[in-house]
């Protein structure tokens, strides 16, 4: 049974950064790793992938401003969140996209004056 963790989550200011991390059991961490978020009455989204091998993709409103990295040795990702914006507001998840497994709880991300 895989658990996925996210933590790093928490209120930050417009401009303002954080960093997030993802850790998990077993084998899912051989493959492509992915970044979400699901927003208040919105769909969960995918915002950023990255290869074991480390080719990154980002969606187009989180482009530049994130960064999405990963640990093979310690089944971990990572995502270096900076010049956030109130709409990056959301709960953030991790997953592989290539293939789903239960979700993790979540870390809620919080952009406020």
């Amino acid at each position: 049974q895989v658990q996925l963790v996210e933590s790093g989550g928490g209120l930050v200011q417009p401009g303002g950064s954080l960093s997030l991390s993802c850790t998990g059991s077993g084998s899912i961490f051989s493959s492509a790793m992915g970044w979400y978020r699901q927003a208040p009455g919105k769909q969960r989204e995918l915002v950023a992938t990255i290869t074991r091998g480390g080719f990154t993709t980002y969606t187009d409103s989180v482009r530049g401003r994130f960064t999405i990295s990963r640990d093979n040795a310690k089944n971990s990702a990572f995502l270096q969140m900076n010049s956030l914006k109130p709409e990056d507001t959301a709960v953030y998840y991790c997953n592989s996209p290539g293939r789903l497994v239960n979700w993790g709880q979540g870390t809620q991300v919080t952009v406020s004056s």
